[in-house]
């Protein structure tokens, strides 16, 4: 049985080992930039936007086995929120115990109490472990879509004032 349980301030720098676990195994160890303040700032800061549950060691005192760590959207069409869940990721060596299925099934749950529409998240297209298991959740791929991403040097210049876009 998975204890799930919401994210604490002492969880941070066990979720943040476990944000450049899942950066390696996407195959981009080096693309992290956050830390530990970040990290906190945004769990737990004055107003925080993003959320976290962590999946508790059975033993006292033994390391949290994963989590997941998610942020409200917005459904125009449907007139609510939804859950977008950024990464879910459980340790290797306590994959197939069930936790991820506790942890996705958490956020339904708080999707269902709370009127919310959805629970959606991204998966990389090769990976096929994450896909099947998701698939036998009774989720879906949305066909049709494709995720657009503005970020870098294509942001700072797309999103740059006028006067700097000019040349002025």
């Amino acid at each position: 049985m998975s204890l799930i349980r919401t994210a604490s301030p002492a969880d941070v720098p066990a979720i943040l080992g476990m944000i450049h676990d899942l950066a390696a195994y996407e195959k981009e160890p080096d693309a992290v930039v956050n830390d530990q303040e970040m990290l906190h700032a945004h769990l737990f800061g004055d107003k925080p936007q993003v959320y976290a549950h962590v999946v508790d060691s059975p033993v006292a005192g033994g390391p949290i086995l994963g989590f997941a760590l998610w942020f409200l959207n917005y459904s125009t069409w449907e007139g609510t929120h939804g859950i977008h869940l950024e990464d879910l990721y459980v340790r290797p060596e306590a994959r197939g115990g069930g936790h991820g299925k506790a942890l996705l099934r958490t956020l339904a749950g708080i999707a269902v109490e709370r009127g919310y529409a959805r629970v959606e998240w991204s998966v990389l297209d090769w990976n096929e472990p994450s896909i099947n298991f998701y698939r036998s959740l009774g989720a879906a791929p949305m066909d049709g879509w494709h995720v657009f991403r503005l970020d870098g040097d294509a942001l700072g210049s797309f999103g740059a004032p006028a006067a700097v876009r000019a040349g002025a």
